[in-house]
């Protein structure tokens, strides 16, 4: 038996995918329809690591799994990045012209917003995941309608591509993580995620910043997000690489001086060189 492993999707999803690539070793992958039901099902024990989805190159960071990571203490232990190719798709003998309706997760319609631009006679609504769409496509022969989704999907369900790469942007890579209860340990890391808030005193992010470099840490990702509890309180959410754990150690015990609170995400070694 393999390490369980909870993603959001099925076979021929994306985070199918990207588990598949990342593990070196056998895993039990435990599809998922929702970014929460993969926390969930890590935080109860059913899982031993999570993969979910952070952020895109084309639409930007997926707010709500900041919070996921934060509010149930989780911890990155490490990431992947993905080229992600965009494909519509549906039952072998359909058209462009014959599809209604594009059934897919939210953060690919945005990605290939510009495709659907021109063909304003598809209406696009939003579903929890792109693979689970190809798959009812197919055990419901549901004509008139089209999932966005990648050339694994179109294989294992038996759907024909009616267009390719429709992302608006060519390079397009989405970046994932692993999620784990405990934190990653390994000497080899050089890239950490952070939170902290701060006092609205002036110069205080400044402060932090300035800390960041000249401990010679790169700041690689900066993200706000409300606190909910207080208004027009924000937390900062930092990904920083680093050369030297000493460096990092240093520009930790500083930063945690300066912030109201301060929270290590996780470290883990850094996917993009």
């Amino acid at each position: 038996m393999g390490k369980r492993v909870a993603i959001q999707g099925i076979n021929g999803s994306f985070h199918h995918k990207v588990s598949v690539n990342y593990f070196s070793e056998p895993i039990d992958i435990i599809p998922l329809l929702s970014f929460p039901d993969v926390v969930k099902r890590l935080c109860s024990g059913d899982a031993e690591a999570g993969v979910i989805a952070l952020e895109n190159s084309i639409a930007g960071s997926i707010i709500p799994n900041y919070a996921l990571i934060d509010s149930n203490s989780l911890h990155i232990t490490g990431e992947y990045y993905l080229e992600v190719e965009h494909n519509l798709m549906a039952l072998n003998g359909q058209k462009i012209g014959d599809i209604r309706e594009v059934y897919s997760h939210p953060m690919a319609l945005l990605q290939c917003q510009l495709f659907f631009d021109k063909h304003p006679h598809i209406k696009l609504v939003e579903d929890k995941d792109t693979a689970e769409v190809a798959k009812r496509i197919q055990e419901h022969k549901l004509s008139g309608v089209a999932a966005i989704a990648s050339v694994d999907a179109a294989r294992t369900y038996d759907l024909n591509i009616l267009a390719s790469n429709i992302q608006t942007i060519r390079l397009n890579e989405t970046r994932f993580v692993i999620l784990e209860r405990s934190p990653c340990t390994n000497k080899d890391n050089n890239k950490a995620s952070l939170k902290f808030m701060l006092n609205h005193k002036r110069g205080s992010l400044a402060a932090m910043l300035n800390v960041m470099s000249d401990c010679k840490l790169n700041l690689t990702k900066i993200q706000s997000l409300p606190k909910i509890e207080t208004p027009w309180k924000y937390a900062f959410f930092v990904d920083v690489t680093f050369e030297s754990s000493k460096d990092y150690e240093k520009a930790k015990s500083v930063m945690k001086i300066i912030a109201e609170e301060f929270k290590e995400l996780g470290t883990y070694k850094n996917a993009k060189r």
